[in-house]
């Protein structure tokens, strides 16, 4: 009876984090459909992606998973590369939610001791559910950028700017941003260890 009800009381949690999820991204495309214009809307998702990527950051440091702090940060420059890409390419906005969902389930399945591709303490962990309202929420801005995709390669167009296809003249603002960025997150398996030693005693492991 109590296994019984463990289950039951998982699936729940799933169905009600995943509809949460959508209703999340139903909100967030309706507001910003109504605020922004559409090359807007498409620079506010491209962001927004990098945003939600770097969440994971804040779970290591939160949970003190040390050993998580390398491929994290290496992920988070990945969606920094893509997010900037996306700005321009609603392709790329489609792949990054995509993969980026992919990257929560694989959060969630790890959280609950099932095989998610890596070996333990390489992934943060995550609070109950997150991954699967992340999920949710990743696959309805892929479904809507998917649906979107014309309007704003149509935008980019009539503002007389390069046709979106053309990423030529992204090169510089990447090599930009990987210069910039890479001490960082080199050095932040350095700062972890330093603000450990700084503060050893958690309040939230009291």
């Amino acid at each position: 009876m109590g296994h019984a009800s463990n289950v039951a009381g998982f699936i729940v949690l799933l169905i009600l984090y995943g509809a949460i999820g959508g209703l999340a991204a139903s909100g967030t495309i309706f507001l910003a459909r109504r605020v922004l214009a559409p090359k807007a809307e498409q620079i506010f998702y491209a962001m927004f992606l990098i945003m939600i990527a770097a969440f994971y950051l804040a779970f290591t440091a939160y949970f003190g998973v040390s050993s998580a702090w390398r491929l994290e940060a290496g992920v988070v420059a990945a969606y920094m590369v893509i997010g900037v890409l996306s700005v321009r390419l609603p392709f790329a906005l489609i792949v990054g939610y995509i993969l980026h969902g992919v990257w929560d389930l694989l959060h969630e399945l790890q959280a609950h001791g099932a095989y998610s591709g890596f070996e333990p303490g390489q992934l943060t962990a995550i609070p109950l559910a997150y991954g699967v309202f992340c999920a949710s929420f990743d696959l309805c801005m892929a479904g809507y950028s998917y649906a979107r995709r014309k309007q704003w390669i149509a935008a980019w167009r009539e503002s007389g700017d390069q046709n979106p296809s053309e990423v030529g003249g992204l090169v510089p603002t990447l090599q930009s941003l990987l210069k910039s960025w890479a001490p960082v997150a080199a050095d932040l398996p350095a700062k972890a260890g330093h603000a450990a030693a700084v503060f050893p005693d958690r309040p939230w492991d009291a």
